[in-house]
Formats: structure tokens, C-alpha cells, sequence
């Protein structure tokens, strides 16, 4: 598991943020670490867009980055394996900022979740191609990954679904409930999943 950071800068950023993961309906581990997940392994990944934010004087606006994850059904047993992907369009500060954040060496909530991870697969540079409409998120990287995450409807079709006051390391308190359907492979975290749980957020995350 990776080590709390010694040193934390203070640092901002917002954005959207959306997910999908192998677990039907709502995934448990997403409410609590220790709640146990669906299946024999919980397997799925996070998508970013930081919309603003800066680090170490780095802006961090228009970077995308995706963090794919395979852990076992109790997520608090640790010995996750994580891999990222980050738009190779972002220049070399905004790269090293983004991946201090995601692995928690800045600090922060991700700080949290690092500290679950066992195997951190090399971080790799591709294109990221992250679209929104009302309601549904799209995520692509060429050969890897293709998802979709929709909301779902409820009784009153003007609003989302949303959880409320939820305490999530990643996410704010309000989330819009969805449903994810996505391909992922990018030769050792390999996943196929079919309106399973998803969901998403406009993300604040700030340090110091």
C-alpha cells in the first residue's frame, strides 16, 4: 500500500468526475469500504476532467484522466490494482501534477485511497476523449476504453436521482445516481460491464 505523503502541498481543483464499476445497482463499496461488494472482484474505473484547479503554480484546466481499478469485494482488504491513463495532450507540469494527485502524493482525498492500493501499474499517456450531454457522461481511449454512464430517471423526469449527504472520499455529498456500460481492457485489468452501477459529480477538492 502507498505511503501518506510527508510533505502536502496546498493545491485546488474542480471538475466533473464519473464512474462505473462492476457491481449492480449501487455499488456497496462506493457508500463504505467495508461493505461488501458484488461478485468474487470489484472492477471498474473513475474518469476526470478538471475544469480549473492549480498545484505548484501548474494550472490543471482541460486535463482528463482515468484511473482504472481491480480490488477484491471487501475494498478495505487493500491489495488493489490500479492504472492510469492521462491525456497526452497535457504538458509535462500538468502531467507530474495530475499523477501527484491520483496516486496521493499531494495529499488530499486520493491520498485516502492510495492507501488501499498494493500494485500501481506505470502510468501511461493517451488520448482521452471525455464528452457530456444532459444527463449522460461518455468516456473513450482508443483500444482501451468506451463507456457511458446515464442517470437514472425518477419520478419527477425534470430532476436526477441523486444520493444526498453522502460521505464519499472522492465525491461531493450530492451524486447523480446512473447506470455504466462499458469495455475496458488494457492488458491486465480487463472488464465488460452492462448497466451496471454508475454515477457522477462535479467534484471541489482542495488541500492547505
Amino acid at each position: 500500500m502507498s505511503e501518506h505523503p510527508d510533505n502536502i502541498p496546498a493545491w485546488w481543483a474542480t471538475g466533473l468526475l464519473f464512474e462505473n464499476c462492476s457491481c449492480q445497482a449501487i455499488c456497496p463499496g462506493h457508500v463504505h469500504f467495508d461493505q461488501v461488494c458484488y461478485g468474487e472482484r470489484c472492477i471498474g474505473y473513475w474518469a476526470i476532467r478538471f475544469d480549473a484547479g492549480e498545484l505548484d503554480g501548474v494550472d490543471l484546466a482541460g486535463v482528463s484522466v482515468v484511473i482504472a481499478y481491480d480490488c477484491p469485494p471487501h475494498m478495505i482488504d487493500g491489495d488493489w490494482i490500479e492504472a492510469i491513463v492521462i491525456d497526452e495532450r497535457a504538458s509535462k507540469p500538468q502531467r507530474d501534477a495530475v499523477e501527484r494527485i491520483v496516486t496521493g502524493r499531494a495529499g488530499g482525498p486520493w491520498a485516502t485511497l492510495a492507501r488501499f492500493v498494493g500494485e500501481q501499474l506505470p502510468t501511461r499517456y493517451l488520448p482521452i476523449e471525455i464528452d457530456e450531454t444532459d444527463g449522460t457522461k461518455r468516456v473513450k481511449i482508443n483500444g482501451i476504453l468506451e463507456s457511458t454512464v446515464e442517470q437514472l430517471k425518477g419520478r419527477d423526469r425534470s430532476r436526477p436521482v441523486t444520493f444526498e449527504n453522502i460521505y464519499n472520499q472522492i465525491h461531493p455529498p450530492q451524486q447523480v445516481i446512473g447506470t455504466g456500460t462499458s469495455t475496458y481492457d488494457d492488458g491486465r485489468i480487463r472488464f465488460a460491464t452492462e448497466r451496471t452501477h454508475g454515477l457522477y459529480s462535479s467534484f471541489e477538492w482542495r488541500v492547505g
